[in-house]
């Protein structure tokens, strides 16, 4: 084996000389051969003319053998072709030999052209196929085992792939069909899944590759639920899905993502749907650069707008969507303007500026603060963005004659105890009210759960606990959350959009709750490993559970009331959930601007709490600045005894705490508020 392995690490000109040699004496040899075998022709051997001839044929056969690229494949990665080119020369060897010898005067029948060329394919092809069947075996000890789950063509292909290559070494086959058991693909033999637990034991299996891009999410969901006690890591193929759209190829090992452990197969979208709001139309996404306005913009620009607009805070965000978009629709060969716009959805001005510019017609409103604990912990920027900045883009539409207004809402809304799911409720109430008030512009709300792959999502923190060796943190064992998947969410949402009449809230299917301890335990035994427990306290990786975090609830739901519709769709639903008008909203908003501009938290949560939004908070309050805030040192100058906090008189025209009757002379001092009441009562 180090005579083999210094050989094949000779230059490439000196490996191509000794195959040369070698092929010299292996042809003539094949020559000889068949000259013996044909008794007949022994006396041949004697005649110079034979070797005369055979001077001739031998150079033009290496010529022929170099021509087709022979002597330029490595032996190590032979594959059909190089088998082809041997076959083709060495028939025209053997027709050169027959040639040859009759023109030389050689009575040469054609059947010791016939052996001739027989021994020389199995020699001169053979010699090579052993050398590299020994650097094969050689390789072996320093490969991964692995076993192939799918004997179909991307099985079979894989194979070849991994073979050519120093990681992994395929020992075996299973597949489901049964037609297939016991039978051999690429000289693997292909087992019954139930023989698994066996296979990975007799051979020393080291990894599971799933080569079923074709599968539904169900089944391959089904297939990792009976690889999870294995206790051995699983990698996959991309799913047909991917390789069709060019984000994989067929034989890319890549491993086991969440959408494998928890996606449902989509429903197929409705064409005219996804085409109402957006075909020949000028689109807007707010929030374009976060985790669904990003797949919200890739749906729409697939959908051939007029033009697509991105409007987002941050700037590498949105300059990382723009540049993907502007390649995407290169690539697709898309003719559609796509624009980068930098601004808040607070400002009012600047998007009235870009509604009227551009005469946009849908807007997908996704900006919004959504982590939980950090709107907990910034609780007046998180009503500023959620609340007044869904206000200031709802009335900048009405104001500009935006066709369509789709919010893009959370689980979260319904019955919330944080602060984050109260302003999405809130957000809500504004749509609805403005639908009930106005005509211009028709108002849809889209409710749904977590989706895979999301920022702040617990996949990768649990993928990057795992690879560092655990533990893996959970807040609670019993909590449990919604999954979708990202380009399923946004496509529903989009098809929702067009279900609406206004002031409708869709909620859409998201299947059965996850419980996410679970899914931290499959995520650890689909890795290779096992999770530490009572049970098994030398296990790899422990899960430690760390308490709820501020506001944080154990069960999410999607609807407030029972009253729920179905519609077109079947996995969109529309919910009848009960709001104020848009006077009375309009009163209330004045006071919950008031009492940010304020930073008065006490205020704030009383309002909260006094809206029709369900909250209901467990914990003190959270806001990082009131937390830390210091009182101020008494001062030395004699100073009145405060009143007492119940005795508090109310400050001109705000109502006494958990009342909502505000004074009608109640006149904000603030632009922004005159500006917001006027444009609606205009």
């Amino acid at each position: 084996m180090v005579i083999l392995s210094r050989l094949f690490r000779l230059p490439r000109k000196t490996k191509r000389l000794i195959q040369l040699s070698i092929d010299i004496g292996l042809l003539t040899s094949s020559f000889a051969l068949a000259l013996w075998l044909h008794r007949e022709s022994w006396a041949m051997l004697q005649d110079p003319r034979t070797w005369a001839g055979w001077l001739v044929v031998l150079p033009a056969s290496l010529a022929i053998f170099t021509q087709l690229g022979f002597y330029r494949a490595v032996i190590r990665y032979m594959s059909a072709k190089a088998l082809q080119s041997l076959l083709i020369g060495v028939s025209v060897s053997a027709g050169l030999l027959v040639l040859i010898s009759r023109l030389l005067g050689i009575d040469l029948s054609a059947a010791v052209g016939i052996i001739y060329a027989m021994l020389a394919l199995l020699s001169v092809g053979g010699v090579r196929y052993v050398l590299r069947a020994l650097h094969l075996r050689s390789m072996l000890r320093y490969k991964t085992r692995v076993l192939i789950y799918g004997a179909g063509a991307a099985g079979s292909q894989l194979v070849s792939s991994l073979r050519q290559g120093a990681e992994y070494a395929p020992m075996a086959f299973v597949d489901d069909w049964r037609g297939m058991h016991g039978t051999y693909v690429e000289g693997l033999k292909v087992y019954a899944p139930g023989d698994l637990p066996q296979l990975v034991k007799n051979y020393g299996i080291r990894r599971i590759l799933l080569a079923i891009p074709s599968a539904t999410r169900a089944r391959r969901r089904e297939i990792l639920k009976t690889l999870e006690p294995l206790s051995v890591p699983v990698q996959t193929l991309p799913g047909m899905a991917d390789v069709v759209a060019g984000r994989a190829q067929v034989n890319e090992v890549r491993n086991v993502t969440v959408e494998d452990l928890l996606g449902r197969d989509p429903v197929p979208p409705d064409a005219a749907l996804l085409d109402a709001n957006i075909r020949d139309k000028v689109v807007m996404v707010t929030g374009a650069g976060g985790s669904i306005g990003a797949e919200l913009s890739r749906q729409v620009l697939q959908q051939r707008p007029r033009q697509l607009l991105l409007f987002e805070i941050c700037e590498f965000s949105l300059y990382r969507i723009e540049r993907e978009l502007q390649q995407y629709a290169q690539d697709q060969e898309l003719a559609v303007p796509i624009k980068a716009l930098l601004g808040s959805v607070q400002d009012r001005a600047r998007l009235e500026t870009i509604l009227r510019t551009f005469r946009v017609q849908t807007i997908y409103h996704a900006a919004a603060y959504k982590h939980v604990p950090m709107v907990e912990h910034n609780t007046v920027q998180g009503i500023r963005n959620n609340v007044f900045g869904t206000l200031a883009t709802a009335q900048a539409a009405m104001d500009c004659g935006v066709e369509t207004f789709v919010l893009v809402s959370t689980d979260k809304a319904v019955r919330p105890t944080n602060v984050m799911g109260t302003t999405k409720r809130l957000a809500e109430l504004v749509c609805q009210a403005l639908a009930e008030h106005q005509a211009s512009t028709r108002f849809c709300m889209v409710r749904f759960g977590n989706v895979l792959g999301s920022s702040g999502s617990v996949v990768p923190l649990f993928r990057r606990q795992i690879a560092a060796g655990g533990p893996i943190t959970v807040t609670h064992p019993e909590i449990t959350r919604f999954f979708m998947t990202i380009p399923e969410a946004a496509q529903l949402v989009i098809q929702a959009g067009a279900l609406g009449n206004g002031g409708d809230v869709f909620v859409l299917d998201m299947g059965e709750p996850v419980k996410i301890a679970d899914l931290a335990a499959q995520m650890v035994r689909l890795s290779g490993l096992e999770v530490a427990c009572e049970a098994a306290p030398n296990g790899d990786i422990e899960i430690v559970y760390t308490g709820l975090r501020p506001g944080e609830k154990l069960y999410e739901e999607l609807l407030i009331g029972e009253k729920v519709g179905a519609t077109s769709h079947s996995r969109i639903m529309t919910a009848m959930e009960a709001y104020w008008p848009w006077p009375r909203l309009e009163r209330y908003l004045e006071q919950l601007y008031r009492a940010t501009e304020d930073e008065d938290q006490v205020r704030i949560r009383e309002l909260l709490q006094s809206a029709p939004t369900a909250y209901a908070p467990r914990d003190e309050i959270a806001d990082l600045a009131w937390c830390g805030r210091t009182p101020e040192p008494p001062s030395q100058v004699p100073q009145a005894p405060p009143l007492a906090a119940p005795q508090r008189r109310p400050e001109p025209g705000r109502p006494e705490p958990g009342r909502l009757e505000p004074t009608p002379d109640l006149a904000p001092s603030h632009a922004y508020l005159d500006a917001v009441s006027s444009s609606v009562k205009g």
